[in-house]
């Protein structure tokens, strides 16, 4: 869908969710909004004495843990909703047809695939934003810079950005205006970047190849 937008906005916190996507419609676009929770899951899977663990930015994820996933997605899509305003749609991806490939070493975990739900393209052509928990049909827990990525890939969206709390991407102390996504995974793979960006950079750069703008902040992944 073009002249569509994909935001990427993680659980931590949703503020700027709001104004950036008034910005971006006001501006003439069409908005997705993708959210994580990673944040919320580690500490309720903690509380309850279930074990966290990530192999590859992905987390491992039993049935009783995607309980927690579930659960705690859905809090974090209400406050994203409530941040977006009235015009938000808040949707679980596994119940409108994100679709994964299952890791099966990681448990209930899966690669998102491009997709192209119906019932976003519907809400989008409504002139109304869908809000999306990163689940896929199985159900499998997905990594949401992964599932933004396949989203916006899948419903041919022009642009993909990633909201962060920091301002871009930085690289020997300095803040990118670009990197090329070749650059990027070479860089990744010698372990000079590390934590959190990591899966939006890989994300981004999938987003690029599949011939969308994509940005992490201030910082335009090209390829």
């Amino acid at each position: 869908m073009s002249g569509a937008v994909v935001l990427k906005v993680g659980g931590a916190s949703t503020g700027g969710v709001g104004e950036a996507v008034a910005a971006l419609r006001s501006a003439g676009a069409r908005v997705v909004v993708v959210h994580g929770a990673g944040p919320q899951i580690s500490r309720e899977m903690e509380r309850r004495g279930i074990d966290v663990r990530f192999v590859g930015g992905r987390r491992v994820t039993t049935r009783e843990g995607l309980e927690v996933v579930r659960e705690s997605l859905e809090a974090v899509n209400a406050a994203v909703c409530a941040a977006v305003g009235p015009d938000a749609v808040g949707f679980a991806g596994d119940e409108v047809g994100l679709s994964a490939q299952r890791i099966p070493e990681l448990g209930l975990v899966g690669t998102p695939l491009p997709s192209r739900p119906p019932a976003v393209l519907a809400t989008l052509s409504a002139g109304l934003v869908p809000v999306l928990s990163p689940l896929a049909r199985g159900p499998l827990n997905v990594n949401a810079d992964e599932a933004a990525s396949a989203l916006a890939v899948g419903i041919g969206a022009g642009r993909i950005q990633f909201l962060t709390d920091v301002p871009g991407v930085f690289h020997e102390g300095e803040l990118l205006s670009s990197i090329r996504a070749e650059h990027a995974e070479t860089l990744i793979g010698e372990g000079l970047f590390e934590g959190g960006i990591v899966p939006k950079l890989l994300a981004a750069a999938h987003a690029a190849r599949g011939g969308l703008v994509a940005e992490i902040g201030a910082t335009a992944v090209v390829v």
